[in-house]
């Protein structure tokens, strides 16, 4: 999928989170349900950081352009060292380790380390990454090219430092799911693994297939591309995506925020 298409899916994906909790319970604050949404559209950008041409790898200016080709590299590694004899010969490192689960979970799981460790700075810094990310993947017309990058730095850092206010204050979801001491922003973590998994199952959708299950082998291949049968798939930016799934993504973040606010 494109970055456009992903970051619709994950707003989607936590609005219906919050639909689910409401029905079982722990209905989200509106700021954790806003938040979320937001973290989940930029997060479901992120695995793409192993791609020079993708949104993310071109967000931050050298420093992510830099980090994209570290990760690229990583990713090839870790490819060539654990490849079966069935999995095919690569040139690159695209849609490997960041497109798995374990890197869903363990960048996820290292957010909510730093947000309940490193305070209110860390918080902001995850806050304005992902508002950065989301601007870019939701807004993407109005965010094109170089010369817009310092106004949506500058929209996401106004972003995070409101937002994080919000969270703040008491009853406002800072501590939500999670309620011992210390426990604040501990949640973080959770529309990252989310936005993760959701682009992972976008690109299964289309024909190249995304190896999600690694490290976790399937018959002669450890990196099976996992996807729907053939005929079911397409290629990523075509009309299906823009024309039906984009649409669909939409209307159901309309109903999952309405449940989630007890509206329906």
């Amino acid at each position: 999928m494109m970055g456009p298409a992903h970051s619709l899916s994950g707003a989607a994906a936590w609005l219906g989170v919050g639909a689910a909790a409401a029905a079982a319970g722990h209905a989200m604050p509106w700021p954790v349900l806003l938040v979320g949404a937001l973290i989940c559209a930029g997060a479901a950008l992120a695995p793409d950081l192993d791609h020079k041409a993708a949104t993310i790898s071109r967000a931050f200016g050298p420093l992510s352009r830099g980090l994209c080709e570290i990760v690229d590299k990583l990713s090839y590694a870790v490819y060539k060292a654990t490849k079966k004899q069935g999995d095919p010969r690569r040139s690159g490192g695209h849609r490997t380790l960041t497109h798995t689960w374990l890197w869903a979970v363990l960048i996820g799981g290292g957010t909510s380390v730093i947000a309940i460790t490193g305070g209110r700075w860390a918080v902001l810094a995850i806050l304005f990454v992902h508002m950065v990310l989301a601007i870019e993947g939701l807004l993407w017309r109005a965010a094109r090219g170089s010369s817009s990058d310092v106004l949506v730095w500058l929209l996401a850092a106004t972003s995070a430092w409101i937002l994080a206010g919000v969270l703040d204050k008491p009853g406002n979801g800072s501590d939500w799911l999670f309620t011992e001491p210390g426990q604040q922003y501990l949640w973080l973590g959770l529309p990252i693994v989310l936005g993760a998994i959701v682009h992972d199952i976008g690109d299964a959708l289309t024909v190249s297939g995304c190896p999600v299950l690694w490290p976790i082998p399937v018959g002669r291949k450890r990196w099976y591309p996992i996807g729907p049968p053939k005929f079911m798939r397409f290629r990523a930016g075509s009309w299906v995506e823009l024309k039906v799934l984009m649409p669909v993504f939409m209307l159901l973040g309309g109903v999952g925020c309405a449940a989630a606010l007890n509206v329906i």
